[in-house]
């Protein structure tokens, strides 16, 4: 019974030894590789997903990654764990690579068509973040030449309106100003011809009180 034990003990060992375990938090590019229907378009998807969001919490998360769908998750699910260490079953990378090897022109195209656009993707990604630079670097230089415009049109416009201002007080004090010149003319004017009109009033008194001298005298005659 013990030696039955044993066995059955050895068997299982094996048997789990054998399969495949992948850690998706740890595994290389190669290694999710050979995950079944996992190619390097979405082996490089899976590695940038868990750099982007500290790793994966369960096997159910790699359906966010991007390419992978239900189908593939239902495929991968017994060969994956976020766990542990990465194991990869030699018989069945031997399957897949007899069956790459089946149909290699395929596979070659495919991954050619993958290299291709991730070449693209890559140029673009640099294309478009040296846009964004050049676009920063431009609105930063663009920035204070704004700002000057902005504060010189604010200059104009306070000159403009203080001169206006000026202009406006201007006319009502100049009214003022001639109409007190005016008087003072007058004033000077009249204290200058203040003797003038003294002396001859003056004159006028005389000049009657001696004909009123005259007519009592003739009169008195």
């Amino acid at each position: 019974m013990k030696k039955l034990l044993i066995a059955l003990l050895a068997s299982l060992a094996f048997s789990f030894s054998a399969l495949a375990a992948v850690n998706l938090n740890t595994a290389t590019q190669a290694e999710l590789e050979n995950l079944d229907g996992i190619g390097p378009v979405k082996a490089a998807a899976i590695i940038d997903y868990r750099k982007k969001n500290g790793g994966f919490k369960s096997v159910d998360e790699l359906e966010k990654v991007d390419g992978v769908g239900p189908v593939t998750l239902q495929n991968v699910r017994k060969d994956v764990s976020v766990s542990g260490r990465t194991t990869i079953n030699a018989p069945a990378a031997d399957k897949k690579e007899t069956k790459k090897e089946t149909k290699a022109d395929i596979p070659a195209k495919e991954t050619k068509t993958k290299e291709v656009g991730t070449s693209k993707a890559a140029e673009s990604g640099k294309t478009t973040a040296s846009k964004e630079v050049k676009k920063d670097k431009t609105a930063k230089e663009e920035k204070p030449a704004k700002e000057s415009t902005a504060k010189k049109e604010k200059a104009n416009k306070e000159d403009k309106a203080d001169k206006t201002k000026n202009e406006k007080k201007a006319k009502e004090e100049k009214p003022a100003k001639e109409s007190k010149a005016k008087k003072e003319k007058a004033d000077k004017e009249d204290k200058a011809d203040k003797p003038k009109k003294e002396k001859k009033a003056k004159e006028d008194k005389d000049s009657k009180e001696k004909k009123e001298k005259k007519s009592k005298k003739e009169k008195a005659e």
